[in-house]
């Protein structure tokens, strides 16, 4: 009898289990993005080149995170169909 088929379901399960909790927990960084955006004052334009790039990677942290999940609930799967 075939057993990978109990894997599968299994890394489909917490691929999804996992990419749902990530999915969750981007509410919770959007306050500390939004906070550090205002002390950093991102917004003026007269600021030095490396607040510029600081603003810059806290703007690309909530992609960073969503393609993270992805991959990771991904990868989970895809090993679990070997």
């Amino acid at each position: 009898m075939n057993k990978s088929g109990g894997g599968f379901f299994f890394g489909i399960t917490i691929g999804v289990f996992l990419f749902i909790v990530g999915i969750l927990l981007i509410p919770f960084f959007t306050d500390d993005i939004t906070t550090t955006r205002t002390a950093l004052d991102c917004t003026n334009a007269s600021i030095s080149d490396g607040t510029k790039l600081t603003c810059l990677e806290i703007d690309l942290l909530i992609p960073y995170l969503i393609v993270f999940f992805v991959s990771l609930a991904g990868g989970l799967i895809a090993g679990a169909s070997k």
